[in-house]
């Protein structure tokens, strides 16, 4: 049988790195729904919808400064650990360089950014802000970049948590200041939400490279590599992901700017679609989102440990971080999709008291599976150094999604934004397992990975009712306490039948 003191050093470190990072988004995923739960209340549905339509233009410019240069700063720091400082020193300076730049152009131009690029002329005073918040979101993401690729994670897991506390105590304090001055509390708070957890997020990062810095120089430290030689490797891995994010994210942003559009063309009024787009954005998908916590983490410690298996040739290593990845994002989207089928309805009624989040919730259940495995396959493709690869699919798969969305909205309304984010993730889903098994041959058994995990959920499902039968009183407690407490037994019962099933096949080994 397995256990932890057989596990080689290197697998103990992913096995933390990845426990750790999970614990902290999922800490982090806890209080963010308190937050949206408060912002659900305070700003309504409508400026939910609104603070979404804000995020695609600092989406666009963090995929310039930041996203992409912190993922070449981990993958070339992973491969090239003793020019660790020395690339991280390069990443930095074109990182903040781009990101003041790009700053300064969103508060120039955020009347033109808001009517002819938004089409919605009410985001343009939340625009300035949006844009202050980019150089903070670039310098901390660098040095996040700095911490994965030597594969260190407790700065960057702590960081998210110090972001997400320090932003709701600020907020909350706003908010009551403003409640007891008889003043209304518009998107505004929300947009400055943002900018104070991003200021929070890069002060705390700065300190921790101050005081807990990723690497010590040695003494005996070898003779520094040429600068050309850091900053031309660098260069090459940041610039294709910065041009493939960059796409992704027009497209993404046209897609967001296009729904609210789309819906009035269904017939909806401004407000109204408005808050329909909140309701999906704000309150039904960090529902479906929540669990990712765990395939999020696994990504970005996959890519910097694929990375640097690639660079000492061990395929073997690669195949089994494919098949690991595969099987447990697996085992967590069938389980979550369970989870929201049953009870979709109930969390949509008891955090948000919208019906409507219930029914979404329900809906993009099916999607669970294919988005948490597209996650950690596309990060093995990066870790491969298949950017190209990833950009094709990821741009394919949103081409797919923007088409429901200019000829399905119109005609089906919301629904068929729903039935384009399934289409879309199933696409990527098997264009991202296509393109790994022709470059790394891996083991792929469908009664373990698919079989197995909905067999049990579909045991979870029997026990739960007949549990249910036994004891039909319910409204005692709270509506979400209650169902929290029933998913808790449903997610044991399905867990517990998978550890039993595995600890059986152990010993049944020679």
């Amino acid at each position: 049988m397995y256990t932890l003191s057989s596990l080689s050093p290197r697998k103990k470190a992913f096995l933390f790195s990845t426990l750790l990072l999970t614990a902290s988004g999922f800490i982090c995923r806890v209080l963010g729904f308190f937050y949206r739960i408060f912002l659900s209340r305070t700003i309504g549905a409508e400026g939910l919808g609104i603070y979404h339509m804000v995020h695609p233009v600092f989406g666009i410019c963090f995929s310039l400064c930041a996203g992409s240069i912190q993922t070449a700063l981990s993958q070339l720091i992973a491969s090239r650990t003793a020019d660790g400082k020395r690339i991280f020193h390069r990443g930095i300076v074109l990182s903040m360089g781009m990101s003041l730049i790009l700053s300064a152009l969103i508060c120039r131009y955020s009347d033109f950014l808001a009517r002819y690029v938004l089409m919605a002329p009410e985001c343009a005073p939340y625009l300035p802000v949006m844009g202050i918040s980019v150089p903070f979101a670039a310098f901390h993401a660098c040095i996040n970049g700095y911490y994965y690729g030597v594969q260190k994670s407790r700065v960057p897991a702590f960081s998210q948590i110090a972001e997400q506390v320090i932003r709701m105590t600020l907020v909350f304090f706003l908010a009551s200041s403003m409640i007891a001055a008889g003043k209304e509390i518009t998107v505004e708070l929300a947009v400055t939400g943002h900018l104070i957890g991003e200021i929070a997020s890069a002060l705390f990062t700065f300190l921790c490279l101050i005081f807990i810095p990723p690497q010590r120089t040695s003494p005996s430290a070898p003779a520094q590599t040429p600068a050309a030689s850091i900053s031309l490797p660098l260069l090459t891995l940041a610039f294709p992901l910065m041009g493939n994010r960059l796409v992704l994210n027009i497209l993404a942003s046209a897609e967001a700017v296009w729904i609210p559009n789309c819906l009035q063309r269904f017939g909806l009024s401004s407000v109204e679609a408005f808050s329909v787009y909140g309701v999906l954005t704000g309150m039904a998908l960090p529902f479906i989102l929540f669990p990712s916590a765990i395939t999020n983490s696994m990504a970005v410690l996959l890519l910097p440990n694929v990375a640097q298996a690639q660079s000492e040739g061990k395929q073997e290593r690669i195949s089994s971080c494919i098949a690991m990845s595969l099987r447990y994002s697996l085992y967590m989207g069938i389980l979550c999709t369970g989870i929201f089928i049953l009870f979709g309805s109930a969390l949509g009624n008891s955090v948000f008291h919208d019906p409507t989040a219930g029914r979404f919730i329900r809906i993009l259940a099916w999607l669970c599976p294919f988005l948490y495995l597209s996650t950690t396959t596309g990060s093995i493709l990066n870790g491969l150094g298949r950017t190209r690869t990833t950009f094709l699919h990821n741009t394919a798969a949103l081409i797919l999604r923007i088409c429901f969305v200019l000829f399905g909205i119109p005609r089906f309304g919301i629904l068929a934004y729903l039935w384009g984010m399934l289409a879309s993730e199933l696409f990527l889903s098997l264009l991202h397992l296509y393109a790994l098994f022709r470059q790394i041959p891996f083991f792929w058994n469908a009664w373990e990975m698919i079989g197995k995990p909905s067999f049990f959920l579909l045991l979870s499902a029997g026990i739960h009712y007949f549990v249910s039968a036994l004891h039909p009183e319910t409204g005692q407690l709270p509506l979400f306490l209650e169902t929290a407490l029933q998913i808790f037994f449903f997610s044991f019962s399905y867990g517990g039948l998978l550890l039993v099933f595995h600890l059986g096949r152990l010993r049944d080994r020679p």
